[in-house]
């Protein structure tokens, strides 16, 4: 039987529990255990007057913030609306089903007034940190940084040259922030060069090509991670260029050892990272051991770092040390190989002995370093020395010495080894090159 709601009176009263509709598996439930804001309000008390309307709560705003963090809502707006609605957003930011959702507008109005003023995000991320290690799960051994790009939120055509400057009748609040940072280290004094382009609706960003994708306006967070645990123990945004990320980085270490006392033993980076003087001041002042690639292209095929260019006289050693090294590896297998070559067996006395294996050839291992060397030797301009080094032209045999070489090699059954092939192919080489003049041994001129 088919079962019908009837329609009845509505009750009066309701009981009903926020806490009981949340699951106990939910993210914002295992979140919450952590999750200490008892501090702000003490924090932000000096930029709030002590009269006039009740503002909104700043812990409600940081909570609802921390929500569209962890559940990947970039839209502030679109924030406001889903803690309207989801009952485990309302049950995290401490709403009743009637309680009143800030507008959207508050949360840029805070952000460049009360929060950027009080420095309210720098003291909640501290003790976050705080909290992490109070937990044990920074150790402080060893730091790893890095810089993401963050492209900015700008039309790519809607731009000058960097050469010309802003227009006079650019204004507004990106503007202004701009002109504030031209003479700060992290943005516009981290290099002396002009950008490429400048864009007018946030000239702070930097134009980059740094991806494989085509150029775009971007900034860099840098991120100072202990490796224990991957926490990040420190955070700064800079304009996107080198130099300023290397500048990060120095302040990141420094307000580290300042703010919690962390002193790492080496720190982890890229090449991006091992200049000269960023090294020197990571060892010499801070005395921190750096697993950083070095930063140098003055000398590639030099094992020692110099501050001048190498000369072409110590470029032109330099390589034919690297060509000797490689002749003399290469001697070493070719003699190595030939002495396990097999010997003619008894059964092969009634006839002529037949070779069983070629001339010796370098391993792929060889071949490579024998390539290295050569490219090493041309990057450092030592092109005095290839006439002397150069292989030999091959000697322009008749169409008969090409029959006597076919039909040698193809008397080779499939089952004999290249080796064999490349033995017949040698002596026909030496029968035709017997009446030329002989030429000089080179490097070049042993088998590859």
């Amino acid at each position: 039987m088919m079962g019908e709601r009837t329609v009845m009176q509505e009750a009066l009263f309701y009981s009903f529990r926020i806490e009981e509709h949340v699951p106990g598996d939910h993210l914002l439930r295992s979140i919450d255990r952590f999750v200490d804001l008892s501090g702000i309000r003490e924090h932000l008390k000096p930029f709030y007057s002590a009269m006039g309307r009740p503002s909104i709560d700043p812990e409600l705003m940081i909570r609802m913030l921390i929500v569209g963090y962890c559940m990947g809502i970039r839209s502030e707006r679109r924030l406001c609306e889903e803690v309207h609605l989801n009952l485990a957003y309302r049950w995290f930011c401490r709403l009743d089903l009637d309680g009143a959702v800030p507008d959207h507008s508050t949360f840029s109005k805070n952000r460049h007034g009360r929060f950027r003023d009080s420095d309210l995000l720098r003291k909640l991320f501290e003790l976050t940190v705080e909290r992490c290690m109070a937990e044990g799960l920074v150790g402080s051994e060893g730091f790893a940084v890095d810089a993401s790009l963050i492209r900015a939120d700008v039309h790519r055509q809607r731009s000058v040259p960097g050469e010309e400057g802003l227009p006079p009748e650019a204004s507004g609040r990106a503007v202004a922030e701009y002109l504030e940072v031209l003479d700060d280290a992290a943005f516009g004094g981290s290099t002396p060069v002009t950008p490429k382009r400048i864009n007018l609706t946030d000239p702070a960003s930097r134009w980059t090509a740094a991806t494989r994708e085509r150029a775009f306006y971007a900034y860099s967070t840098n991120y100072l991670i202990d490796l224990d645990h991957a926490v990040i123990v420190d955070v700064e945004a800079t304009t996107a260029i080198r130099q300023a990320e290397v500048l990060a980085q120095r302040r990141m270490i420094e307000r580290t050892q300042e703010r919690f006392g962390l002193w790492p033993e080496k720190l982890v980076a890229d090449t991006a990272y091992g200049s000269a003087p960023n090294l020197a001041w990571l060892v010499e002042e801070r005395g921190i051991e750096p697993h950083i690639p070095v930063f140098d292209k003055s000398a590639r095929c030099a094992t020692t770092l110099t501050s001048d260019p190498p000369s072409p006289s110590t470029t032109t050693t330099t390589a034919t040390s690297a060509l000797m090294a490689t002749a003399c590896a290469h001697r070493t297998a070719t003699s190595a190989l030939r002495a396990r070559a097999p010997t003619p067996t008894a059964s092969s006395a009634t006839g002529p002995a037949r070779r069983t294996a070629g001339p010796a050839h370098p391993s792929s291992a060889t071949r490579r370093s024998w390539q290295h060397a050569r490219s090493c030797a041309q990057s450092t301009r030592a092109r005095a020395i290839w006439p002397a080094i150069s292989p030999p032209a091959m000697p322009i045999s008749s169409r008969a010495d090409s029959g006597r070489r076919s039909r040698c090699c193809s008397r080779i059954s499939n089952a004999s080894s290249s080796s064999t092939a490349c033995a017949c192919a040698v002596r026909m080489e030496q029968k035709t090159s017997s009446t030329s003049p002989p030429q000089p041994k080179t490097f070049a001129s042993w088998p590859r």
